[in-house]
């Protein structure tokens, strides 16, 4: 409707003029660029930033499925679902909620509409002095490597059916800010690495590290090929947290923890220039979201 009546003001406005059809006017306005037609607002069921690599959490009834993009949730008995942003999101997404009939496992589509999405400039990060084995690894690594990926797979495939996420989420660590989400790496030798996934705290060995939520430890292992010391959390719904580089590691996998808890401690192992966290939070094994959209949470009104 908005955009029909913007059409037809520049109809009535630039196509005719002192009363008479003027058909240049007619086809300046045919070749003008459009307005956009504003979004509806975003679903007053959900909580979270539209912009890329954002974390956002709805609330609807029990077993509403839920599709924005590539991310796809269906609320719990409680009626929460958790969705994501990813990093190279489009400007505009298309969300639906449907209902799902369990005789025919078929979905009715209750509402549809576009969501814009705030678009972010991402930085190109020169790290330099991290161990160079870890940019070039030797082919003998190879079996280890595998084996860990594997390892980390299995870990990040965790889809917990607790709440860990409801408690909103808080800082792991205390320390200097020297990481933000999205840059682009290149590495010692011109290597470009994947963009960072994380948010860096830099302070000095031993530092304690704190679960940002509740959640189930699903992974915990004191030296990994690139992360050192490092622990996965899912804190529910397959929203699991990634602690790297820790030099202890405090918890064991099957722990339940809860936000707050003493988890490990700050390290410098792996592929890491000096002691500090790097803390990721990846969605369903699908894309990594930023973790300061959780920090920026608030989940109050849904709860």
């Amino acid at each position: 409707m908005i955009a029909l009546a913007v059409a037809l003001a520049l109809q009535s406005t630039t196509a005719f003029v002192d009363g008479q059809f003027d058909p240049i006017a007619e086809l300046i306005a045919q070749n003008a660029p459009q307005a956009r037609e504003a979004s509806a607002p975003a679903p007053t069921g959900c909580r979270g930033q539209y912009e890329q690599g954002a974390l956002i959490i709805c609330r609807f009834e029990p077993g509403t499925r839920l599709d924005l993009g590539e991310s796809v949730a269906v609320a719990d008995a409680q009626g929460f679902a958790v969705l994501g942003i990813p990093r190279n999101a489009p400007e505009e997404m298309l969300f639906e909620m449907s209902t799902v009939n369990v005789v025919n496992s078929t979905n009715q589509i209750d509402e549809t509409q576009i969501l814009f999405i705030t678009q972010r400039e991402y930085n190109l990060q020169h790290v330099d002095g991290v161990p160079q084995a870890t940019v070039t690894p030797d082919p003998s690594t190879l079996p280890r490597r595998q084996r860990e990926y594997a390892q980390k797979q299995g870990a990040f495939n965790s889809v917990w059916d607790g709440q860990g996420f409801l408690d909103g989420f808080i800082s792991p660590a205390e320390g200097i800010t020297t990481g933000v989400y999205g840059s682009a790496r290149v590495y010692n030798n011109g290597h470009e690495g994947s963009p960072h996934w994380g948010l860096d705290w830099a302070n000095e060995v031993g530092t304690p590290v704190y679960a940002p939520a509740g959640g189930l430890v699903t992974l915990a292992e004191p030296d990994m090929y690139y992360e050192g010391g490092l622990i996965f959390i899912d804190h529910g719904q397959g929203l699991v947290s990634a602690f790297l580089h820790l030099s202890g590691v405090e918890v064991s996998e099957g722990d339940i923890v809860e936000q707050g808890q003493l988890i490990g401690a700050m390290g410098a192992g792996g592929r890491a220039t000096g002691s500090h966290l790097d803390w990721r939070v990846k969605l369903r094994n699908q894309f990594y979201v930023d973790p300061q959209s959780l920090l920026d949470l608030d989940l109050s009104e849904l709860r």
